[in-house]
């Protein structure tokens, strides 16, 4: 069975404690329907332009943005990608009932390529691929290969793709947060398809958080730590490749722990800008704090301690 290499450095264990703490700070926010519908919206539409943009999609942020809530049919093939990957996020929570396997892997994956790539859609490499990118030398475009994945049969590379699901279940004393970014490391290793491979490994990222009561959705977005230096995103994930997945397990973590500090300081914010008719009464708060405070109540209580 796949076996991970890595240490619970100091930086990796300060910063699991950190995500534990904000994490339990939003969850103890309370936060109105309406509040908690534009925070989704906001979350769902910025995971979607940021994750596609950092395989190259061109649409900006705006253009994004206008599409995903005007609710039209997509025009082209980037409009396409932005709305299958928005479509799986948004309706991500219906894979939670069913075992996270290869069926699911390849479900996801025929999702976001449904309409923009058919012929490879859902389906296994069966053929040699690298990873780079072109670089400016001598006046031309060069490709500079950063990854070579290690299988190109694919039964080995579902085999590996089992193994790793398998360790994932397996594995009951690893916390979730490494589980986590080993996870996002060693299927992108892997590639397991010819195209699509970070968008659907960020998906399924976030459908494993979800598996482990991480409101992703609803509290915050994964993915704005990587758009703000995404080469860095790029060598970090790269410096797993050797072995050890500690330097890109801390990066991960520091990541998410970024990730909940801003969605903690826009709820906050959103909070404070609350206006006053969509503000719980003191009334309507006393008897809120009540009913949490009393586990059984009748109505004689009720009105003894609010005096009415």
């Amino acid at each position: 069975m796949f076996q991970p290499k890595f240490s619970l450095s100091s930086k990796l264990l300060t910063n699991i404690t950190s995500i534990e703490r904000l994490y339990g700070q939003l969850e103890s926010l309370r936060i109105s329907p309406r509040l908690q519908l534009n925070l989704e919206r906001h979350n769902l539409i910025r995971s979607s332009y940021i994750s596609n943009s950092i395989e190259g999609n061109p649409l900006s942020l705006p253009e994004v943005t206008n599409l995903l809530l005007s609710n039209r049919l997509p025009v082209n093939r980037d409009e396409k990608e932005v709305q299958n990957y928005f479509n799986i996020l948004k309706n991500l929570s219906a894979n939670l009932q069913q075992p996270f396997s290869l069926s699911v892997v390849r479900d996801i994956h025929q999702q976001l390529l449904q309409g923009v790539n058919d012929q490879i859609a859902g389906k296994i490499r069966e053929t040699q691929v690298v990873v780079g990118r072109y670089v400016s030398q001598d006046g031309s475009q060069k490709l500079e290969v950063k990854h070579e994945p290690p299988w190109h049969k694919k039964e080995l590379i579902e085999a590996g793709i089992k193994d790793l699901i398998d360790w994932l279940k397996a594995d009951k004393n690893t916390p979730v947060i490494v589980k986590a970014g080993i996870f996002h490391h060693h299927f992108v290793f892997i590639h397991p398809f010819v195209d699509g491979n970070g968008r659907t490994c960020r998906l399924l990222t976030a459908l494993l958080f979800l598996k482990h009561q991480y409101l992703i959705n609803k509290y915050f977005v994964l993915d704005d730590y990587y758009d703000i230096d995404r080469l860095q995103y790029s060598e970090k994930l790269g410096s797993a490749d050797k072995g050890d997945k500690t330097e890109w397990l801390e990066y991960f973590s520091d990541g998410v722990n970024y990730s909940l500090q801003s969605a903690l300081g826009r709820v906050k914010d959103a909070l404070g800008t609350v206006k006053v008719s969509d503000r719980p009464t003191a009334k309507e708060k006393n008897i809120l704090d009540l009913f949490q405070d009393l586990k059984e109540m009748t109505s004689t209580d009720l009105v003894n301690k609010l005096k009415i």
